[in-house]
């Protein structure tokens, strides 16, 4: 199969072209209701034990896995070399953004994520199987820092050089309440655009022309760099695919608020900026 279009998004219906070829793509599924039925050839993959790991106290609460140990997940899913991976969650594509970033992180490209999640594939006629999936072993090599990342030294430079993001719900950009962090708030001189605005009432990603204009909107188009954060480095991602789909270029602040206020020397701002 050849690798994907600079698209970080796949629908269903290319998956299911893509999984009748003679090369089909590895497809994870990063739900929590996996036995109950998933896509077929679908591998279960668990966000919270593969695709993070132990970390130091500002590192955020959910930091980059080990490549090593990443190395091992993804080869027993069966992922190889310029083989194209296909993730999925049924949470708004949030678990399955994680997955997309951390693959690129770790030097694999050819990565999407499944448009509208199981709910879209569902609807799009696609069937579900019980059959627990065993892949062959795959042979990728992890190359940890494949993709770039933003420093808190970074961060704490904009917006003055370019544009800081707060992916987060605007309450907790406002500082109004955090049920997940002891600290409420946001970086100073951060825009906020919550994820959750990225999508259309069905659950997948408005089209390209939407989200460019949302982001024109907040200043971000001719912004250099343009660096992205959540609470811990998860939703984070799924903004990075909704800039790269307006084909705006952003990174991402790993630790992200739970690894920025792990310094009470750093500043926190609250309100509306």
């Amino acid at each position: 199969m050849p690798e994907p279009a600079d698209s970080p998004l796949i629908t269903p219906r290319e998956l299911s072209n893509a999984l009748a070829a003679a090369d089909p793509p590895v497809v994870l599924d990063l739900r929590s209701d996996y036995a109950e039925g998933h896509i077929p050839t679908a591998v279960a993959v668990n966000l919270r034990a593969q695709l993070s790991g132990p970390g130091g106290p500002h590192d955020g609460r959910t930091p980059l896995p080990a490549p090593d140990a990443l190395q091992e997940a993804m080869r027993d899913w069966g992922v190889c070399t310029g083989r194209l991976v296909v993730a999925y969650d049924d949470a708004s594509g949030l678990s399955a953004g994680r997955a997309w970033w951390v693959l690129r992180w770790a030097g694999h490209a050819p990565v999407r994520v499944l448009d509208g999640g199981l709910s879209a594939w569902l609807a799009a006629g696609g069937e579900l199987t019980t059959e627990v999936v065993v892949p062959d072993r795959g042979d990728i090599t992890v190359r940890p820092g494949s993709v770039r990342v933003s420093a808190a030294d970074d961060v704490a430079a904009l917006p003055a050089t370019g544009a800081l993001v707060d992916a987060r719900e605007p309450d907790r950009y406002r500082g109004e309440s955090d049920p997940l962090d002891p600290v409420a708030g946001h970086i100073p001189g951060a825009i906020s655009l919550p994820t959750s605005a990225n999508l259309g009432p069905d659950g997948r990603f408005l089209p390209a022309e939407q989200l460019r204009e949302r982001f024109a909107a907040a200043g971000l188009v001719g912004r250099e760099p343009i660096v992205v954060y959540c609470g811990s480095g998860v939703s984070a991602a799924h903004e990075l695919i909704a800039l790269q789909t307006a084909g705006l270029d952003a990174v991402l602040y790993p630790p992200s608020w739970s690894g920025w206020t792990s310094d009470p020397n750093r500043p926190v701002a609250t309100g509306q900026e």
